[in-house]
């Protein structure tokens, strides 16, 4: 799950992000695309291409709702306030600051940014948050 604490992460970015999809689309794919969309705010088409193995677009509070409809997981809001929290502590486990992970970033994204979306004073995608977190796991000691 996404939002919980990565100490490893596999050898790219994109590993990383097929491996939450493979996540999310197992709950897609048990639940029915028509059936997540009618309790998130996910349009079907979006499920339906997760669910086929693209890679949509998403914002991380829409990641957040489609994990919350697994079994025993939180909220989405939990989701993401847990997410985010486990970023800023891997930092601090990594001794790494904004800017140093902004330099490692395979995106564009300044240090301001970074510590924006790290704190929730700016909208994350999910994209961005695995990138961030890829930076920081692949960082930790």
């Amino acid at each position: 799950m996404f939002y919980e604490q990565r100490m490893t992460v596999p050898d790219s970015p994109a590993d990383l992000r097929a491996e939450y999809e493979d996540d999310l689309a197992a709950i897609v794919d048990d639940r029915g695309p028509d059936a997540v969309a009618a309790d998130t705010d996910l349009e079907e088409g979006t499920l339906e291409a997760l669910a086929a193995g693209d890679s949509p677009e998403l914002t991380l509070e829409e990641a957040a709702e489609i994990q919350a409809l697994a079994e025993g997981t939180p909220d989405p809001e939990t989701i993401v306030t847990m997410a985010l929290e486990h970023l800023l502590l891997g930092m601090s486990t990594a001794v790494l600051d904004v800017d140093a992970v902004e330099s490692y970033l395979e995106i564009d994204m300044d240090a301001k940014e970074v510590q924006q979306k790290l704190e929730g004073r700016a909208p994350m995608s999910f994209a961005e948050f695995v990138h961030v977190q890829y930076v920081i796991a692949d960082g930790a000691p």
